[in-house]
């Protein structure tokens, strides 16, 4: 199985090469493209299969020894990722294509698209298995210099500025993660995780204290928790749907898989449960607040985005392993759901010609499927009962009454108005844009009136056709958010021995370490 590991990477590296040479074959990049994501979302399967029923695979490239060589390492929680955001780039690409061959390449150019897409996958599988703290910080820097090629697709004025703003967030971010790698290896003399793990307890508490709050601040910023959050609202909506899809759902995920790394394995001597307590309260309530004061739907959804970073903050916070296994649960959970909701905006952006609430009307009459594809992600992801938002929600709910502090109530009493926020705020966009009367007009409709000075509520674009394989797509993504309600049981059980798992010290003992 050690063979297959090394392959998440350079598979896309390689896919991502064969784009670049065959720039001007749409047909073949397309081909390659969707093969290397196919492959790689196999690979991850089996790999869960395999350390689901064993232990843990760690492999080390290039024949050099731990700790002086680069690990990759592969446990139940990296393999779970990996599949899920395979799953997710390919139906995203799924649906670039459709776009693509819809618009004339014109925002998403053929010979850049498809190689920065895949150098983007690259990066996001390396930062899911680095098993160093350095490598996944070179995987946060692939992710990046990809990510700013694709949320400049088009080179408009509103994109480049976004992108700037993106960039310089991110290297700061990158520098304060390199400052920490630095003091770590300068403390411990190593930066990989098992050794970190075994010697951190060796340093004053002082010092651990630092360097856990260094390193919980870059990974906070990835992964657009308050306060330093307030990039991605302005960021992601000006990218191109699928851009957007794709960002929303995985580069945010990114720094929660890093947040749990660090609070499980590596500071779990180190206690800033109290002050995590209060940053996911502050997250949930600010962000769902946010997106309440918005009328359009990207911008919507940003903001729910961040607010719901906050139920997995609070369920790192509670530190047992139920609430790991929760927040791991609710992290599949809001990756295909956070995708699926944008591809659905996505729709119906080419329809109505706009994604604002003050302009879209009467779209159940005229594109009933689209209305169907945003209505059950978005009562997903507002926390109704049977689907996963529920389950997850009541997971971490249940986990945190178990330790039962004043605060841990008061979390509760939050994710709780969160939850019923954001169905409020998704069920009035859906209600608006699809059931409104295409005579009434923002001034009559009371219900709206008052966000006629929310950014981009006047923001329009032509309407468009929209392909079959952009519904597909779609349709895809939405059948699997219904998945994750009918099989929540067996992905549950494995959620939860990720949580056990998690809990327990890494030693490079206990792993299988192979020379590749």
């Amino acid at each position: 199985m050690s063979i297959l590991v090394p392959l998440i990477v350079t598979l896309p590296l390689l896919g991502a090469a064969v784009a670049l040479i065959f720039g001007r074959m749409r047909r073949v990049q397309i081909i390659t493209s969707i093969v290397t994501l196919t492959v790689v979302f196999v690979i991850a399967a089996v790999l869960l299969f395999a350390v689901d029923g064993g232990t843990p695979i760690a492999v080390s490239v290039g024949g050099w020894p731990i700790p002086f060589g680069i690990v990759l390492y592969v446990d139940r929680l990296a393999a779970l990722l990996v599949a899920v955001s395979a799953l997710v780039l390919l139906a995203v690409l799924l649906f670039s294509v459709g776009q693509g061959a819809a618009d004339g390449d014109g925002e998403t150019p053929v010979s850049i698209f498809f190689p920065s897409y895949l150098i983007l996958g690259a990066g996001i599988f390396n930062a899911f298995i680095a098993g160093d703290l350095f490598n996944l910080y070179v995987g946060f820097e692939i992710l990046l210099v990809a990510s700013f090629v694709l949320i400049t697709l088009g080179s408009t004025e509103s994109r480049i500025r976004s992108g700037v703003v993106y960039i310089v967030v991110s290297l700061v971010s990158s520098i304060l993660f390199l400052a920490a790698i630095a003091m770590i290896y300068g403390a411990l003399g190593t930066v990989n995780m098992a050794q970190i793990a075994e010697r951190m307890g060796e340093l004053p508490e002082s010092t651990q204290l630092v360097l856990h709050l260094m390193l919980v601040i870059a990974f906070g910023i990835k992964a657009a928790v308050f306060p330093v959050s307030f990039w991605l609202p302005d960021s992601y909506p000006t990218a191109p749907a699928p851009v957007t899809a794709v960002f929303a759902g995985l580069l945010t995920k990114v720094g929660v898989y890093a947040l749990i790394r660090t609070e499980t394995q590596l500071f779990n001597s180190s206690n800033i449960n109290t002050l995590l307590l209060i940053v996911a309260l502050a997250t949930m309530v600010v962000g769902i607040l946010g997106a309440v004061a918005q009328a359009e739907l990207k911008r919507i959804l940003s903001f729910t985005l961040v607010s719901h970073i906050g139920y997995m903050v609070f369920g790192l916070a509670i530190a047992t392993p139920a609430a790991i296994g929760a927040t791991v649960y609710y992290t599949v959970h809001h990756i295909i759901v956070q995708t699926t909701l944008f591809l659905a905006v996505g729709l119906i952006e080419r329809k109505a010609g706009s994604t604002s609430i003050l302009r879209v009307r009467g779209l159940m009459k005229a594109a009933p499927l689209i209305a169907v594809l945003y209505f059950i992600p978005a009562i997903n992801l507002g926390g109704l009962p049977p689907f996963s938002g529920f389950i997850g929600k009541f997971a971490l709910f249940g986990a945190a009454a178990e330790v039962g502090t004043p605060l841990m109530m008061v979390l509760i009493v939050g994710g709780i108005v969160t939850s019923l926020l954001t169905l409020y705020a998704l069920m009035r966009a859906w209600n608006l844009a699809f059931w409104r009367e295409e005579e009434d007009s923002v001034e009559t409709d009371m219900r709206i009136s008052y966000l006629g000075n929310a950014p981009a509520a006047d923001a329009a674009s032509e309407q468009r056709v929209i392909p079959r394989i952009m519904t597909a797509a779609t349709t895809g993504m939405v059948a699997v958010t219904v998945a994750l309600t009918v099989f929540a049981g067996p992905l549950y059980d494995v959620c939860m021995r990720i949580g056990d798992a998690l809990l327990t010290p890494i030693s490079l003992e206990q792993l299988e370490v192979t020379d590749d």
